[in-house]
């Protein structure tokens, strides 16, 4: 038995090929058709069935899952019924915001007709908010049959503006030279330079394996362009490596230190001036802390959803080139960053719990 399992480990240690757009598919639907939410990483009970059925696979790499190997997938996304821990959360199943409703804040109304400047025919406008659906507690609600938590479903958010990608070194350079006039020019007329910011890679699906490098950079400092910016073919050039070490200019989003810290570990980059979204979503809106995605800040912020497609989310990053989803899915994320630090900001601060308790009631 040992003997046939280390083979059978040496048969598929090299194994590092994409999902193919099949697989990816089965994994999407089967997470979409979960209990739970659709914003969560796999379970170890999930990742290990998944595992499985790789290791078990009797085919070449090159071939794609057997329906036995993408059964075992699905049973494992569809039989989970637990969520993540409440730390890995933004709200958890329980009615910890029903019972503390009168110390949460409420937001004020100027956030819901938020218009950001420089708009043009591409910008769109955000629907209000309805005063009930702008805590988390009431964009989540319990099953009467079950003690799953139900998503309610809103109108996606997408960016509507210009993506301007590019992939080879003089085109990445040329893509950060125009940040870095955005920049200059933000500083100039006496304001700082918003730039929402994220990253993609290309996930390994193998436990024990090293994250490949960062593959996709993205940036977004208004509602007009988004910079798609494809390293793993360009590297980082100088341009860029100034533009990301500039100080006056502060990058956004979700868990933005962890994805400074992995560009300086693939590239020897150190990104400067972060802020992160979570962190000021928490001295913003007052309360207990919460760790937030940006799919569940910007559901409880502005009432949108904002898509995680796993076909999308979980391909290759690496591809020659990106695709029409890639690129829209790359710049959704940066520019929601950079809207959703826009709309935070114009919320009053929230200094402590008794005040926030004395302006609901009073309101």
């Amino acid at each position: 038995m040992a003997s046939a399992s280390s083979s059978l480990t040496q048969e598929f240690e090299d194994w590092d090929r994409p999902f193919t757009d099949e697989e990816l598919q089965a994994i999407d639907e089967a997470v979409l058709q979960s209990t739970t939410t659709t914003d969560r990483p796999f379970t170890d009970e999930e990742l290990q069935a998944i595992d499985d059925a790789v290791s078990q696979s009797t085919t070449t790499a090159d071939l794609s899952f057997t329906d036995d190997e993408l059964h075992a997938m699905d049973d494992a996304v569809s039989q989970s019924t637990t969520t993540t821990s409440p730390s890995e959360r933004h709200v958890s199943c329980s009615s910890d915001y029903d019972a503390d409703e009168k110390s949460r804040r409420r937001l004020p109304d100027s956030l819901f007709i938020f218009h950001p400047n420089n708009t043009n025919s591409n910008s769109f406008s955000l629907s209000p908010c309805h005063r009930r659906n702008r805590f988390p507690s009431y964009a989540f609600r319990r099953s009467s049959s079950t003690s799953t938590c139900q998503v309610m479903r809103y109108p996606e958010i997408a960016f509507k503006g210009r993506i301007v990608y590019s992939r080879g070194f003089d085109e990445v350079e040329k893509s950060a030279e125009e940040l870095l006039s955005f920049v200059e020019l933000k500083r100039r007329n006496g304001g700082q330079a918003i730039l929402g910011f994220d990253i993609e890679w290309r996930p390994t699906f193998r436990r024990g394996v090293t994250p490949r490098k960062t593959a996709v950079m993205q940036i977004c400092g208004d509602n007009n362009v988004c910079y798609v910016m494809h390293v793993i073919h360009s590297g980082i050039p100088q341009n860029l490596k100034s533009l990301l070490e500039n100080p006056t200019s502060v990058k956004v989003g979700v868990c933005i230190a962890n994805d400074a810290f992995k560009i300086f570990k693939d590239h020897n980059v150190s990104v400067k001036a972060l802020e992160d979204l979570s962190d000021l979503a928490n001295h913003k809106l007052g309360g207990d802390c919460k760790k937030w995605s940006l799919s569940s800040l910007t559901e409880t912020l502005i009432c949108k959803q904002l898509p995680k497609p796993n076909r999308i989310r979980l391909g290759n990053w690496e591809t020659d080139v990106l695709s029409k989803e890639q690129l829209h899915y790359a710049a959704t994320d940066a520019f929601v960053s950079w809207y959703l630090y826009e709309a935070l900001q114009t919320l009053p601060e929230a200094e402590n719990k008794k005040i926030e308790e004395s302006v609901v009631l009073s309101s």
